[in-house]
């Protein structure tokens, strides 16, 4: 629409005569984006991007749509015939047009940002699976037919799912799903990172824009499998995630860029792309042939008479192999592609997926032991406290080219906490924990609906719009409202306040309904509720004059899968966390010995001294 309508002068002179026209990025203002997109759903029964709406000056929308060409074609009307007769109508028809705005904004509001309350079993969590089985591709992986988006969230709560239920079938639909993505042209597999989604079931050909927050989630899913499974490919396509990431989307400030588009020079993929004859000039003749038959590169082309490199017709047994031995001829391969034009780069940076970046790059360090990871990670975050805030130390949303703007949205708040709770994890540094339980209480005071019981989009310091929205349906990200909730759980268990694991019961109620009706819409808020559900384990380790002994004990809890336990950490250098938390001064290291306290249900055994009784005790 931008090429064909938005630059061309005769769109614009008839937006500029009749209309007040304003582009929003529905990026820095996800407020805008989700109460108009409901708007558009009630109008139009689906919603989508490009999103177009029409507005009376009081911000109420008479007209809805996505995708409007500049001249009518193939049934849709086009965008000179809509203006033309909106226009029309607004001198003609103006107060029957302001009335059926007043209409839909109060059917909008009552229908589509009120949650159905009810109460929740762990019946909905076997109900979640059953539905994901049925929609499971088990010749492709992932769920549902094309266009693929690799939702990774959906994969963690199997992960989850098969932990506590030891249902084997959830492992194997995340395994089958992780290997054939990465498989697949939706990984670049000669300069690293996922695309946004597939366009086709075997996810060979992607829309090529990469977005910050897939490739985080991802990596986060990947790691996770490597614990549960100990398949040194998940690590390493982990690894080739962060090595994208830090290579290419990374500010010399330690920031997060947000994306880079599919195109380049006004083509879809073609930075991307290969033909056989350019692969055999790099590689030259035999191993270019080599080459070429391993990642299905053709004379005919396998996209629009290119290549997209891929491995879909690999065993996965034979993938790290394949990884060895053509190690060499992908740097080349990507040394020759990284003169090309690229495409454009997003460098705005936004606190909410700096967030997420944080959480996989801490996971990771702490998981592969990789400080240079941790480092990363903390830089980031050193980045958002200092230029993602206002003089008033309030968090903001988004930050470019030295000017940060927009108080933060819900999603600011619950993705930086939970990357604090796992910074916190990696490092026992006290001052994460003791970060991440302010801006978890801030949170509160800026977004909850104490009438709901759940929590608003916008803080009720933003600039005020139409309605506040709300949102706990887990779409591409989870939703800020289900991230919450996790972390009020994790910090309940931490500290022991457990008014905070009320407001996530409360929060569980307040749309239990409208999770019954599509549970498969909310599945991190499901990992929530999973976790509401099993049983807990706070651990308390207080190091003693056997140092190695705590590290041993510490290294097991950082690397082993443990999705329900947390661990707190007391020496001589973290002894500040009594204060943040006065209950720790009961736990002492035993005759001076490091000594491991694992406590569920507020009930603690009897301390554990060595590694040996301790990892029995974790691990049994």
């Amino acid at each position: 629409m931008e090429r064909e309508s938005f630059e061309d002068e005769e769109v614009a002179k008839m937006l500029n005569e009749n209309y007040i026209s304003i582009k929003v990025d529905r990026e820095e203002r996800p407020d805008l984006d989700h109460l108009y997109m409901n708007f558009c759903q009630v109008i139009t029964g689906q919603g989508g991007w490009p999103l177009t709406v029409i507005l009376t000056p009081g911000k109420k929308p008479f007209f809805a749509g996505t995708y409007f060409p500049k001249y009518s074609r193939g049934g849709i009307v086009g965008l000179v015939e809509l203006l033309t007769k909106i226009a029309a109508l607004w001198e003609n028809q103006r107060e029957k047009l302001i009335s059926s705005s007043e209409e839909l904004t109060a059917f909008v509001i009552k229908e589509s940002l009120e949650f159905s309350a009810g109460d929740l079993s762990v019946k909905v969590l076997d109900e979640v699976f059953q539905k994901l089985k049925q929609s499971y591709d088990p010749e492709y992986g992932g769920f549902g037919q094309a266009p693929k988006f690799p939702t990774p969230h959906q994969l963690t709560f199997l992960l989850r799912y098969y932990t506590v239920k030891r249902e084997h079938k959830a492992l194997e639909m995340v395994e089958k799903s992780l290997e054939q993505m990465y498989k697949g042209g939706i990984f670049d597999h000669v300069g690293y990172g996922f695309s946004r989604y597939s366009t086709d079931r075997k996810w060979l050909v992607p829309h090529f824009e990469k977005m910050l927050y897939d490739n985080a989630l991802l990596a986060i899913a990947f790691l996770e499998a490597y614990q549960v499974t100990a398949t040194d490919l998940y690590r390493e396509i982990a690894e080739k995630i962060f090595a994208y990431v830090l290579r290419e989307m990374t500010s010399s400030e330690g920031a997060f860029y947000s994306a880079e588009d599919a195109d380049s020079e006004g083509v879809e993929g073609k930075f991307y792309i290969w033909t056989l004859e350019e692969i055999k000039k790099v590689l030259g003749e035999n191993t270019g042939a080599k080459f070429c038959s391993v990642y299905d590169i053709t004379k005919k082309g396998n996209f629009e008479g290119s290549n997209i490199p891929n491995l879909l017709n690999s065993e996965f047994g034979n993938l790290e192999k394949i990884e060895q031995e053509f190690k060499e001829e992908r740097v080349r391969l990507y040394q020759v592609r990284d003169r090309r034009v690229h495409p454009f780069k997003d460098d705005k940076v936004l606190t909410a997926w700096n967030g997420l970046m944080i959480v996989a790059l801490a996971m990771g360090g702490r998981i592969l032991d990789n400080a240079p990871y941790l480092s990363a990670a903390e830089k980031s975050l050193d980045f958002i406290l200092k230029k993602l805030v206002n003089p008033e130390e309030k968090l903001l949303a988004r930050y470019r080219h030295g000017e940060a703007a927009y108080f933060a949205y819900l999603d600011d708040y619950a993705f930086l906490v939970w990357a604090l709770l796992e910074l916190y994890a990696s490092t026992y540094k006290p001052e994460y924990l003791k970060k991440a339980l302010a801006l978890n209480k801030e949170m509160l005071d800026l977004f909850w609906d104490e009438e709901q019981k759940c929590l608003y989009l916008t803080s009720k310091d933003s600039e005020e719009i139409l309605v506040r929205p709300k949102e706990i349906y887990d779409g591409a990200l989870p939703a800020g409202n289900s991230v919450a909730v996790l972390n009020l759980l994790k910090l309940a268990n931490l500290t022991g306040d457990y008014e905070l694991e009320n407001k996530a019961h409360q929060l569980f109620y307040s749309c239990g309904e409208e999770i019954k009706a599509n549970p498969t819409g909310y599945t991190y808020l499901l990992q929530a509720y999973l976790y509401s559900q099993t049983p807990i384990s706070t651990v308390v380790v207080v190091e003693g004059e056997d140092k190695e002994v705590s590290l041993e004990m510490l290294s097991l809890l950082q690397k082993s899968f443990l999705p329900y336990t947390v661990s707190l950490y007391l020496s001589a250098e973290t002894q500040e966390l009594t204060k943040t938390i006065p209950s720790l001064v009961d736990y002492q290291a035993i005759g001076g010995n490091t000594s491991a306290y694992i406590c569920q249900n507020k009930q603690c055994q009897a301390p554990l001294q060595g590694f040996a009784a301790f990892r029995k005790a974790l691990l049994s």
